[in-house]
């Protein structure tokens, strides 16, 4: 980008993206209290009014990709047709692949979020942000069901999403998307499977099927807690 040129609207994502990585490059170089807007604003290659048309302040250029990717979530749920608890779910594991699809800005972000206080406390109005979405979808999907138990179904899937995230970045662990949707496919069941529990449940199954098999197959629809007596 040539020296404060302006952004086309259509390209606004993107210059707001290469805005985040020129101040990441100076966080990390110069540190976060000692980096200004006007630093920030001249390796872009944009004036000083031109950020701040953009962004209230350089805190704001740090979680740039967490508004584009909030947005993202926001239109997923309110388009999809899966179950409530589903598309809660699958968000979460958007969310995951987004942040896992930029691995080099995204643990940029972590190693200066965790030298400045202030970031950190900004990071967790973030995850409400996101876990108040959850909520909002659930309601809107279920409303018949307790209200409370919709509350704690957001909170476990922020909370699972967040613990793989942060092992990811913090431990370099290999973890993909699918081991993110199957972690979260074991939160649905806890609170999910729980309120079915006094429905009856119709397992067909072809003939000559085992024993060993079939009670695999309850432990998968039932959870772990399955029991089975000789």
């Amino acid at each position: 980008m040539a020296a404060h040129e302006e952004p086309r609207e259509s390209d606004d994502a993107q210059f707001r993206l290469d805005v985040m990585r020129a101040a990441l490059d100076l966080f990390e170089s110069k540190g976060y209290e000692a980096t200004t807007v006007d630093q920030i604003a001249e390796s872009a290659g944009l004036s000083r009014r031109t950020f701040f048309r953009q962004f209230r302040s350089k805190e704001d250029v740090v979680f740039v990709d967490h508004d584009a990717t909030l947005a993202h979530v926001q239109d997923f749920l309110g388009t999809t047709d899966l179950d409530p608890h589903d598309a809660v779910c699958e968000a979460a594991a958007r969310v995951f692949a987004r942040f896992a699809g930029t691995p080099d800005t995204t643990r940029r972000r972590y190693r200066v979020l965790q030298t400045v206080p202030a970031l950190r406390e900004r990071e967790l109005v973030m995850v409400l942000r996101y876990e108040r979405v959850f909520v909002d979808t659930l309601r809107r999907g279920a409303p018949g069901e307790d209200p409370l138990s919709l509350v704690q179904f957001a909170a476990a899937v922020t909370a699972t999403h967040n613990y793989l995230l942060r092992t990811w970045l913090r431990d370099g662990a290999r973890l993909e998307v699918e081991d993110v949707r199957r972690a979260l496919g074991a939160v649905k069941r806890r609170f999910v499977t729980d309120t079915a529990g006094d429905r009856p449940t119709a397992l067909v199954l072809p003939p000559g099927t085992s024993v060993a098999d079939v009670t695999t197959l309850l432990a998968q629809h039932f959870g772990d807690g399955l029991t089975t007596t000789p």
